[in-house]
């Protein structure tokens, strides 16, 4: 193996860091870098280019992990998000909000995706919202009714619809399923949802911003230089795009980065200068004392005044910009 694609070593460093800092159990750890790499003798191979110390990367003959079903909860009308820590978070059933699945199509593919919006019929500006590398879970979706109940429309896709959907899934397969199912598949089946949301009665035509964190940070860099008629994107700690595509990209672009998150925050000054050599309307900010997926409050490192923080820059940036 002479390298690994961008999103898997993006992937796979993050587990890593993870299983280091005692937030994820080897077993898993080697389960989902299996699934991201599709054999034990790859996955070994994989673990040892991102720097695993031989006793942490599992025997080439061991068998690949069988998936399982997942026991995933979309939540329900009548509890707040599970784990929820943020002040931000809005349950499912909130009063003055519309929530519903929607279908469209993309690449002769049906694509399903969480939608949120003002309960009132008026139209406002839509937000595509691209989740991590966990899939569509109850948190996105939490995202999702925080846009709307600042006046967005704002569809979370499922980008595993094609497998079956995120909660039908080994939640330790859905990293890999992502990987190998390729970033430009994503980005297509947004450029789909623009158009789908774009049609919505509801949507003021050509008003569509983008979001997206960690893996979904990275697909929204991805889709900022593909699909121009976004207004405005915030990736959240997402890997950069391809510097050579930096010039194609229309929407006034916003990036957050957390100070201790070296893995990601250290790229980005190579980032910065690309961008600096463009026209196109962009801001990088790094969030201090903060490591990877500070917004997520259902996780970890959540941080909620840096947290609060981004959440308020992006409402700011989309304001501004959409």
């Amino acid at each position: 193996m002479a390298q690994l694609e961008k999103f898997e070593k993006y992937l796979i460093e993050e587990f890593y860091d993870d299983y280091r800092s005692g937030d994820m159990t080897h077993k898993t750890f080697t389960r989902r870098v299996a699934f991201i790499m599709g054999s034990m003798t790859a996955a070994a191979a994989a673990m040892t280019l991102v720097g695993c110390t031989p006793e942490e990367v599992p025997r080439t003959t061991d068998p690949m992990p069988t998936p399982m079903s997942s026991a995933a909860s979309s939540g329900n009308a009548t509890t707040a998000v599970p784990n929820a820590k943020s002040p931000l978070s809005v349950p499912e059933g909130a009063a003055g909000l519309a929530t519903t699945t929607v279908t469209f199509a993309s690449g002769g593919t049906e694509i399903s995706g969480y939608l949120a919006r003002p309960d009132g019929g008026q139209k406002g500006p839509g937000v595509l919202i691209c989740h991590e590398n966990r899939g569509l879970t109850p948190h996105i979706q939490d995202v999702a009714r925080r846009f709307a109940k600042e006046g967005y429309a704002a569809l979370a896709l499922d980008l595993l619809s094609r497998e079956g959907g995120t909660a039908n899934m080994d939640p330790d397969a859905v990293p890999g399923a992502l990987t190998q199912a390729g970033a430009q598949r994503h980005v297509d089946d947004f450029t789909a949802a623009f158009g789908y949301l774009n049609g919505q009665d509801f949507v003021d035509e050509g008003r569509i911003a983008m979001v997206g964190f960690c893996f979904g940070g990275g697909i929204t860099w991805h889709a900022s230089t593909e699909i121009p008629a976004l207004k405005a994107t915030s990736a959240f700690y997402g890997p950069a795009p391809d510097l050579a595509k930096v010039p194609t990209i229309r929407p006034a672009v916003f990036g957050v980065y957390a100070e201790n998150d070296a893995r990601i925050t250290g790229a980005m000054p190579q980032l910065q200068q690309a961008l600096d050599g463009t026209t196109v309307k962009h801001e990088l900010k790094v969030y201090p004392g903060v490591d990877h997926a500070f917004h997520n409050d259902t996780g970890e490192r959540y941080v909620e005044a840096q947290a609060t923080a981004a959440w308020n820059d992006t409402l700011a940036w989309f304001k501004d910009n959409v």
